[in-house]
């Protein structure tokens, strides 16, 4: 799930990331924003992995990497577009 908060006086968008994952040890977001770094995702009690950035105008796509190894989408994302390694990457519109 994404959730989108616009500030506009500030020309930024704070963006908060939520991806459920029971049996995932750790959870980190990459994308474009950070030249494709994994960051950490927080655990909730739950088993939501969550983060939050504030991004500019403009499209950034991102994946979620799981315990290290497992690429996977945000099925909520803005779109799903293919990247140079024969899959998909999420993206989300600023």
């Amino acid at each position: 799930m994404i959730k989108k908060a616009y500030q506009e006086e500030k020309g930024l968008c704070t963006v908060s990331f939520y991806v459920k994952k029971d049996n995932a040890e750790r959870v980190e977001i990459v994308g474009e924003w950070n030249g494709w770094k994994p960051e950490p995702m927080r655990r909730k009690k739950d088993g939501t992995f969550w983060t939050s950035k504030r991004l500019k105008p403009g499209t950034y796509r991102f994946k979620y990497l799981i315990d290290g190894h497992l690429w996977e989408n945000d099925l909520e994302a803005d779109q799903q577009v293919p990247n140079p390694y024969g899959t998909t990457d999420s993206l989300i519109v600023i």
